[in-house]
């Protein structure tokens, strides 16, 4: 799943592919480099952020969707109904939902409707206070009993299971150290049946880990935690460097078969 952030402010790439050409040219280039899935966003989820009105996120995210629509699957990742139906109605077949449809009650009903898949992620508070002192009994048990009650509401309101992904929601809401143990037991989040999706991709985390602070310097970091989600289950992966990520599983997933390459 390539990350395409059509905004100004996104944490690692902000601005770069703000306007709609660079947003094209990239998101092609994402495609051509193996990403199966385009992950389009029109409003950041970095720690801090201010929301973006309705209008505006449309705005940015419609046309992109529209021009990507025939190169890759497309995903919206957004929390709002308006705009994921926009979304739904240019192309996109996939909605990730940072809130886990609690933002807005619509959007589970428009899922079911439009029979797509989606993404419920996890995420303590909301992103502009979700980094503030996060607690947990135990993050793993935690942040599984959230998913398990999210997908039961989301099947509840006619969404398909074989639909439903679930992302435990690195970085949001998490220390250091909930992070490290999302991933080291990352087969229990796995353990729910469900296709598991992990971004942990140039995440401020890995730069406190690496003492790389320009995020494009976090690749070889990301590539880590890539390889041992999946070793515990994780399927999608959600990243900036999808050809990078794309030769590491390859060699994971020979490594990992039984049968070889």
């Amino acid at each position: 799943m390539g990350v395409l952030n059509v905004t100004p402010d996104s944490f690692s790439d902000g601005g770069e592919w703000f306007s709609f050409d660079d947003a094209v040219a990239h998101g092609r280039e994402l495609a051509a480099q193996g990403a199966a899935i385009l992950d389009v966003g029109g409003e950041s989820t970095r720690p801090g952020a201010d929301p973006v009105p309705e209008d505006e996120e449309r705005r940015r995210v419609v046309p992109v969707i529209e021009a990507l629509a025939v190169a890759a699957q497309i995903s919206i990742d957004t929390s709002k109904a308006d705009v994921a139906r926009a979304a739904l109605d240019a192309g996109a077949t996939y909605v990730n939902d940072v809130t886990a449809f609690r933002a807005d009650p619509a959007m589970a009903a428009l899922v079911a409707e439009r029979r797509c898949e989606c993404c419920l992620m996890h995420m303590l508070g909301e992103p502009r206070t979700m980094q503030d002192d996060p607690q947990y009994d135990d993050v793993v048990d935690d942040i599984k009993a959230f998913l398990s009650e999210r997908i039961g509401f989301a099947v509840g309101e006619g969404i398909a299971e074989d639909r439903i992904a679930v992302d435990p929601g690195i970085g949001f809401g998490k220390t250091i150290e909930h992070n490290l143990e999302l991933l080291r037991r990352l087969d229990e989040i796995a353990a729910l049946g469900f296709e598991v999706v992990i971004g942990t991709s140039r995440k401020s985390f890995l730069g406190r880990l690496t003492g790389r602070q320009d995020p494009h310097d976090r690749v070889a970091a990301t590539l880590a935690t890539t390889v041992l989600a999946f070793e515990r289950g994780a399927t999608v992966f959600r990243v900036h460097d999808v050809a990078a990520t794309a030769d590491a599983l390859k060699v994971a997933a020979a490594t990992l078969r039984r049968d070889g390459p």
